[in-house]
């Protein structure tokens, strides 16, 4: 058994399909966009479609490309990232014979689930997808995703003087912490199914957590 054949049985049951998508689904090199992130939020969107409903194979083509173009989180292109990605998951379920609504189902789920872009899901798949997505960035994963793509980035975890920001602007380019307030903990209020409201509170919980144990270390 191939390492792509490996990987897809975690997409269960959309093995085939995640064969055949794995290998244009994400960059070798990022460790927070990267094959164990995939099969978190596949994990995350399963929970919430089992009680919200939705297409399943749709939702399962969109978590599986939603990352399939690679935009450091300081390029200029980042806000562009997931129309870019949607742009290429359309090139590519075309290729494999998929129909134009579906496909255009897939790319507006890609599309919408990122927090950079702005743009409001307008279906259920790709509110599951933002949802799903987005619980990955909060919670006890969440914050070591926050330190490791702060270290690829050359970011301090602190501001050794002012940690909190008290006394002066937040930063989230210079010190990692930084970016739980102006980022992470605004995900919670933005969730857009009842099940993933719910698991992000829990999670929420869980960073801040985190952020207190940190605090009371330093």
């Amino acid at each position: 058994m191939t390492h792509i054949s490996k990987l897809a049985a975690a997409f269960a049951p959309h093995e085939e399909l995640a064969a055949v998508l794995l290998p244009h689904a994400f960059a070798a090199d990022d460790g927070s966009h990267d094959a164990a992130h995939l099969i978190r939020v596949w994990k995350n969107a399963v929970r919430i479609h089992a009680e919200e409903g939705g297409d399943a194979r749709s939702l399962a083509a969109a978590v599986l490309l939603h990352d399939c173009v690679s935009v450091e989180k300081n390029s200029p292109l980042r806000a562009r990232a997931s129309r870019l990605a949607a742009e290429k998951a359309t090139g590519i379920l075309q290729e494999l014979g998929w129909d134009t609504e579906d496909t255009a189902a897939v790319a507006h789920a890609i599309l919408t689930h990122s927090f950079s872009a702005n743009i409001a899901p307008e279906t259920l798949e790709a509110r599951i997808l933002q949802d799903a997505d987005r619980l990955d960035a909060i919670g006890m994963v969440g914050a070591a995703r926050c330190f490791y793509i702060a270290g690829r980035m050359g970011s301090g975890l602190y501001d050794p003087l002012d940690p909190l920001a008290e006394a002066r602007e937040l930063d989230d380019k210079a010190f990692a912490i930084d970016h739980f307030e102006t980022k992470l903990f605004r995900l919670a209020d933005g969730f857009k199914t009842e099940a993933g409201r719910r698991l992000a509170t829990e999670r929420e919980q869980r960073l801040r957590d985190v952020l207190s144990m940190m605090l009371d270390e330093i």
